[in-house]
Parts: C-alpha cells; sequence; structure tokens
C-alpha cells in the first residue's frame, strides 16, 4: 500500500465518514469529534510515518547495556544486545512499536473485554470468552509462569512493550485508537498469558462430540462406523509407518470404554468451532537428499489472515546466539525461524483435546449435580463485565464442574447444559512460556529436544534440521491419556472414570529422528499408524495435503531450494486428481447438450492445479458440493434442526471408488433407487444450471469465484483491508489459499554453515494503515514469491538495504 500522506489522509478521512455515516457494526460509540480531528494529536499524526524521527534513540529504564536495531528494506528489526534479555526487552519494545493496538486487541478478544472499548454490543461475546474460561485460565497460567525461574525472561519482554507505550504521547497512539476513542493499558505477564490462550482457541478448540452423539444415535454403529471411520488405508501419517514407538504400560487402557450418552438425540444446534482454513505444511529433508549435501527446512502454517498480519518478522543477536524468523505479537522470542546450527517450525497437531460432559443436575436451579454416587456443588464464579457508555456493569455467574465450565446454557442459548473440559484450561508447567527462547539457543537436536518438553498448548508437530544433518519432528504438547473413543461422544458427566487419566508422557509422546526414508514432514494428517500404544481421537483435518507433500517428497534427489518453493507454492490437489476421474466415469454423458459436453472436455484436460486464471477448479468444486449434497440427503434431513456429522470428503471419494451398491446411493425423496451415476450426473447438471450464467463471463475464473481477501482485525474498518488478491491455491492443495486463510509464514531454510532462509508472509511489518510497510509484502506473497532472509552477524553488513538506526541506552 504505497499512498503519498495526502492520499492516507484522505483514505483516513473515508473511512471516519464511513464510520460516522452507519451502525457501526462494532458497536462502539463515536468518539469525541475534536481530539480526532485535532492537528496536534489527532488521526493526522498517523500519516506522519516511515522516517528518521519515528525510530528515534531512546533512554529506557530496564535495559543492563546498550541495544543496537537496524532496519532494513522491508522493516524488518535487527536487534543486536549485549544480553538475553536486553534482547527480549528490544522485541518487546520494537514490536509495541509496530503492533500495539493488535496487541491490545486480540487480548480483549481473547479474555472478554471488548465491551470496555467497544460498548454493548459485544456483550454477548465477552460472555461467551469468560464462560469459556479463558481469563481464569490465563491467570491460572500467569501464577504459574511467574514460579518459573525463567519467568525473567518473559518480564524483560513485558517491559521492553511497557516502555514504549511510556514513551508515547497522545499523538502518537495508533490510528484504532483515535477512532475507537481509548487509549492503551500497560502489558502484562497476565496479558501475554491471555494472549497464548488465544492462540490456543484458534488451534486446538475443534470438537464433534455432541454431532457425532447424534450420528450415532441416528445410523446405528455399524452404519456409523462406515460413514465416519477414524483411519483411512490411504493416510500417510506424520510419523512413518514402522516407527518403533516407546510405552512403559498399556494396562490401563485394558479398562471398559467410556460410556457414552446415547439413547436419546441431542436436539442443540452445533456448538460453535473456531474458523476453518486452520492448518499448516512443514517438512525437513536430510542432506543425502540434496542437491548441496545440506538439510533443507520448510514450514507454512496456515491461518486465518488479517491486517495488521498476524507474524512480525525479527532477527535477535546476542553473544550467546542469533535467531531469525518470525515471532508472534505478545509472546517472547521467535516463534518459527533458524539460529546458526537449527531451524524449526510447526504445524497443528489433530488430536482431540476438547471434551463435552452431561451433568446430572440435583436441581433446577443449577447448583448442584451427582457426581460418583454423591452430590457435589457446583462452583459459582462471578464475572464483572464493563461496558464502554454505561454506568453499569454486567454480572454473570459462571458454573464450573469437576469437569470445566458450563459454557452454553439451554436458558440463554437453546443448548443443553454441558460442561467442557478442554486441554488449554489446565493450569501449565511453569517453564512453558520459555520454550521459545530456549529453542532460539539450541545448538543441536538434544538441546531442542529438551526445550520442548516444557511445552504443553497447542500441542504442534515441531520439524527440526541442523547443520549437524539431522532431522526430526517431535509432537510436542500435553496429551491426555484416553480409552477407545473417549471423548469422541457426549459423556456422562457423573462419573469419574470418564475424565481423563493423566497425560502421556513427554518421552513417549510420537518423535522420529533421521528417519530411513530421509526426510520428515506434517500437514495436520493422523500423528502415527495403529501401532501407537495410546489411543486418541482426532481432529477434522484433512490428509490430502500431508499425502501428496509425503508422496512428491518421496520422489526426490538432489533436492534444491527452489524445488522445496514449488512443493510449498503447490495448487496442485490430490483430493482432485482422485475424485475428478471418478465422477467423470460415473458421469452419463447421453444426457448432455453441447454446451455441457465442452465444460466436460474442459475438466479432462485440467492437470488438477487451482491456477488463478483457470474455470476448471470452479467446475469440479462446485460439482462435487452437489454431489456431497445428493448423495448424503439422509444426513442433511437432520441438520437443519440438530448436530450431526458431515461425511468427510475422501469418504464419499472412496464410495464412488469402492462401493459402487452402497445403500446411500439413494435421493430418499425419490421412489426409485439412484446408482452413483444418476447421482453424478444429476449433480453436474445442477451445477451447470447453477454456473451457466457466470461462464458466460470470460473474467469469471478461480480467481473472481474464490475472491481472497484480508480484512483488517476489527473486521469492520474495510477501507483497511485489501481485498480480491490474485494468487493461485486451494485449501486441499499444499498452497492452502482460501477466501480468507492461507500460508501466514512461508519460510525455507537451507541449513549451510552459515544458514541461508527464505520467508514471506501476507502483510507487512507496520500495524500503521499510513505506513508503507502495513501491506508491503501481499503482492510478492501472492505472486509465490520471497524475500531472502538477510541473516546478519554484525549491523555494518546490511549496506544497502539498511533504511533506520536505532539506539536503546539504559536510562
Amino acid at each position: 500500500m504505497k499512498f503519498l500522506p495526502f492520499l492516507i489522509s484522505l483514505l483516513l478521512t473515508a473511512a471516519l465518514t464511513y464510520l460516522l455515516t452507519i451502525p457501526n457494526p462494532l458497536g462502539q460509540d463515536v468518539p469525541a469529534i475534536a481530539p480526532l480531528l485535532s492537528p496536534f494529536d489527532g488521526f493526522w499524526q498517523n500519516t506522519k510515518v516511515d522516517n528518521k524521527r519515528t525510530y528515534k534513540n531512546q533512554k529506557l529504564a530496564g535495559l543492563k547495556e546498550e541495544v543496537k536495531i537496524v532496519y532494513d528494506d522491508r522493516l524488518v528489526p535487527h536487534i543486536f544486545a549485549q544480553n538475553e534479555l536486553d534482547a527480549l526487552f528490544a522485541q518487546g519494545y520494537v514490536t509495541a512499536q509496530h503492533r500495539l493496538w493488535q496487541m491490545d486487541i486480540a487480548v480483549r478478544g481473547a479474555g472478554g473485554t471488548l465491551s470496555e472499548v467497544l460498548g454493548e454490543r459485544t456483550i454477548d461475546y465477552d460472555r461467551l470468552q469468560r464462560r469459556r474460561g479463558i481469563k481464569a485460565a490465563a491467570e491460572r497460567a500467569a501464577q504459574s509462569w511467574k514460579k518459573s525461574p525463567n519467568v525473567q525472561l518473559l518480564q524483560a519482554y513485558v517491559d521492553g512493550v511497557n516502555a514504549y507505550m511510556s514513551s508515547l504521547s497522545p499523538a502518537d497512539y495508533p490510528i484504532e485508537y483515535k477512532l475507537l476513542g481509548y487509549t492503551p493499558e500497560a502489558w502484562s505477564i497476565e496479558k501475554t498469558a491471555i494472549f497464548q490462550k488465544n492462540m490456543a482457541l484458534s488451534l486446538n478448540f475443534r470438537y464433534e462430540d455432541l454431532a457425532a452423539t447424534n450420528s450415532l444415535q441416528i445410523f446405528g454403529r455399524e452404519a456409523f462406523d462406515f460413514l465416519y471411520p477414524e483411519t483411512n488405508d490411504k493416510e500417510s501419517p506424520v510419523i512413518p509407518r514402522g516407527t518403533i514407538f516407546a510405552n512403559d504400560s498399556t494396562e490401563l487402557l485394558l479398562n471398559d470404554s467410556s460410556k457414552v450418552l446415547i439413547g436419546e438425540l441431542l436436539p442443540y444446534p452445533d456448538l460453535p468451532m473456531v474458523a476453518d482454513g486452520i492448518g499448516s505444511n512443514n517438512w525437513a529433508v536430510a542432506g543425502s537428499k540434496t542437491a548441496s549435501g545440506n538439510s533443507i527446512l520448510c514450514n507454512d502454517p496456515h491461518l486465518q489472515m488479517t491486517l495488521p498480519a498476524i507474524w512480525y518478522e525479527i532477527q535477535m543477536h546476542t553473544p550467546d546466539y542469533n535467531v531469525y524468523g518470525a515471532s508472534i505479537p505478545g509472546l517472547p522470542g521467535v516463534i518459527i525461524g533458524f539460529n546458526e546450527h537449527i531451524a524449526w517450525g510447526s504445524t497443528n497437531v489433530g488430536q482431540d483435546v476438547t471434551d463435552w460432559y452431561a451433568i446430572d443436575w440435583v436441581d433446577e436451579a443449577q447448583t448442584r449435580y451427582r457426581f460418583n454416587g454423591k452430590e457435589r456443588e457446583v462452583e459459582m464464579v462471578i464475572e464483572v463485565i464493563e461496558v464502554k457508555g454505561s454506568s453499569k456493569v454486567i454480572l454473570d455467574t459462571i458454573r464450573y464442574t469437576h469437569f470445566g465450565p458450563i459454557v452454553y446454557r439451554s436458558e440463554d442459548d437453546g443448548y443443553h447444559d454441558l460442561a467442557m473440559h478442554w486441554i488449554s484450561l489446565e493450569t501449565p508447567n511453569p517453564d512453558e512460556i520459555t520454550i521459545f527462547p530456549r529453542i532460539n539457543r539450541a545448538k543441536n537436536y538434544a538441546e531442542f529436544d529438551a526445550a520442548c518438553a516444557s511445552y504443553e498448548t497447542p500441542a504442534q508437530n515441531f520439524v527440526f534440521a541442523s547443520t549437524d544433518g539431522d532431522v526430526a519432528m517431535n509432537i510436542v504438547g500435553r496429551l491426555p491419556i484416553k480409552r477407545e473413543e473417549q471423548g469422541r461422544f457426549v459423556l456422562e458427566g457423573n462419573v469419574l472414570r470418564n475424565e481423563w487419566m493423566g497425560f502421556i508422557p513427554y518421552d513417549q509422546n510420537p518423535k522420529v529422528l533421521n528417519p530411513p526414508r530421509q526426510f520428515v514432514a506434517s500437514a495436520n494428517q493422523r500423528t502415527t499408524d495403529d501401532t501407537y500404544p495410546y489411543p486418541y481421537n482426532r481432529e477434522g483435518f484433512d490428509q490430502y495435503r500431508g499425502r501428496y507433500i509425503n508422496r512428491t517428497l518421496d520422489s526426490l534427489s538432489n533436492a534444491t531450494v527452489k524445488d522445496m518453493m514449488n512443493l510449498q507454492t503447490s495448487s496442485y490437489s490430490l483430493f482432485a486428481e482422485e475424485a475428478l476421474p471418478l465422477m467423470l466415469s460415473n458421469l452419463d454423458q447421453s444426457q448432455l447438450n453441447a454446451l455441457q459436453k465442452g465444460l466436460v472436455e474442459l475438466l479432462e484436460s485440467w492437470d488438477y492445479v487451482f491456477e488463478k486464471e483457470a474455470v476448471a477448479p470452479i467446475l469440479f468444486t462446485e460439482w462435487f458440493e452437489d454431489l456431497e449434497e445428493a448423495t448424503w440427503d439422509e444426513i442433511s434431513a437432520y441438520a437443519d434442526s440438530i448436530s450431526v456429522l458431515q461425511v468427510r470428503k475422501w469418504r464419499t471419494v472412496d464410495m464412488l471408488e469402492n462401493h459402487p451398491l452402497n445403500v446411500f446411493w439413494d435421493i430418499t425423496a425419490t421412489p426409485e433407487r439412484e446408482t452413483p451415476e444418476d447421482i453424478v450426473t444429476q449433480a453436474f447438471l445442477s451445477t451447470i444450471q447453477d454456473l451457466e450464467w457466470r461462464l458466460q463471463d470470460k473474467e469469471y475464473t478461480w480467481e473472481a469465484h474464490r475472491k481472497t481477501y484480508i480484512a483488517h482485525l476489527s473486521r469492520s474498518l474495510e477501507p483497511f483491508g485489501r481485498y480480491n488478491i490474485s494468487t493461485n491455491g486451494y485449501s486441499l492443495s499444499p498452497n492452502a489459499v482460501s477466501r480468507t486463510a492461507g500460508p501466514s509464514w512461508r519460510m525455507i531454510v537451507e541449513m549451510s554453515e552459515t544458514p541461508k532462509g527464505y520467508g514471506v508472509y501476507p502483510g507487512g511489518q507496520s500495524g500503521n494503515p499510513a505506513s508503507r510497510f502495513y501491506d508491503s509484502m501481499i503482492d510478492t506473497w501472492a505472486n509465490e514469491e520471497y524475500y531472502e532472509l538477510s541473516f546478519l552477524k554484525t549491523p555494518e553488513e546490511l549496506e544497502e538495504k539498511r533504511l533506520y538506526d536505532q539506539l536503546l541506552k539504559p536510562n
């Protein structure tokens, strides 16, 4: 977004006019006009960016020694400190310098305090976040972290954030504070804890308990097992088949199965979950498979894209370590990156760690419940929600049971009063928050593995590569020990034996070091084969990306960085490769006219690549969606009224390939029994009818159909977003770009003597919409290009790429 200052002023004026002329979707009060328009403190001051004045030198209390920061031509800070605490202090300082409002609003959203600044329209959302227990869990986490001997690392980061805030005058506040009419508040360890819980909410808050319980009741055990199998013979797990797993004892797992809540349907709507599009790819290839003889590590986490961007690129150099990569505003250290010895990245572990329990209430007021043959009182916690513009506060009473909070109450939401047991509500290991600073200074696999042992939630597949030649994949996090299918369905909450049986010891978590296939990879698919001794339930991630990546890596030899870029940005879909030929072979073309046959020829010649200029991806995805709707009409008959499971895409493809006589090949609304050919043909004709008028427009391509955009974090300040982004990709390809989600940080590192890194993300370093660095990398990202990362040993190496210098001195 390369605007001149007067154009920025025009944009901000337009945004203000927009806010003043419509009922604001965020629900905030209109800010005081005079302060907002003040030439001294108002939003005009936010156009004065990207100059040396912005990066003035400072004397700051809390620093031990001088810290030099040089900014490159993408506004990436390269921090040179004399010790680790000063490096983390400076990280907090520069992150707040560019992303202060982003940090603030993320914490308010997670902790349920939006109404303090946005008014009454966010009361329900704040109440939901409080009932989920996030604020209370964050307070427990913060108290635990403060017991760690390493808490000074976190405190240094917090102090750096606050040092920047203390240097601000009202004129310096980010534009969003001025538009919304409030001021920044001091950062704290508690706020970092809320931020960490917000990450967990995005990554490990998926569940299908209610839908699975209903589907089992509707279809019976035999049909349920056919429709919703937890494993797929074609799947290629994260940890290669044949890996030997450590195991002390599985005796506990031989007890009888958990008792599920069956015998009746649960007539309630779907429980809200996180948005789709959350996933990731990562892999590391051993030097024996590369042209250079160096191992290569790759990672691209797939998340909901926002402006300001999720990630903040940074380098931190101290006498003890030199680390570069992507950080998350609000957390200390580099989250995904590399140092002079190792590189690492992560993807989400697809295990179910959120279970729901039906409580056996004693009284109508729901103050007591039956548990293990006795009556027990619920713990009543009163949450106070302050509301901007109101002299009154909202008081909400949350009921906590043995298993967790009652999140959705029938009197409010129409849900059964289920208790939620979520892993991220557990009190964590005190050293959990310091995992990334510890990884940042690790020199080999042993030190990396030791650092990972303290990490708990959200569980991640950590990929590793080193200059020593090692490649590894560690499944890292606190994973509950469950019986077979425990937590797959809603459980009875009146018996102790339905609780988790503890947690898998870290040394028994799945992991692999230097496997025979010479690479490791994950894409959120199933973690292990059936030989892993601990049962676990899967979340609803696809398995096509993982299979395709493993297939491609297995076929490679003499691999180069360019090969890795090609795979990371590949829009080839294994799903389309397997599904489309089966659909075409079952299509009765005798029922088609000339135009329709021409579209079939287009599909027959398609290479399964979701390119932005192509039309075939539109036809395929819409046709498959219509095929699913027609095939699974037995399920959709219930979906409008109660929560039921949807059939996975791979099972629909498997039906076409291996089960042509299955009873589900039938449309219940017709008297005759349909065949796969009937349903496939009917779905095709329906698709063409819906698309025909749009396909007459030559500009109606995959890009126009998908309409990828990146909204402002507020979701309402539309001028601060980017729309109609021109890019390839599909959610079931490695380049998993969808309408609002996608690869949020692409990174490739070759572990040569001095590691060489390449990266890009869909955004920019600055959180100020007036800055040329606000969204400066989006076009590069959309064009599937990379920046070579400036991994410096001294500040002087930056040379012509050097924009600004900043010196932080002890006060």
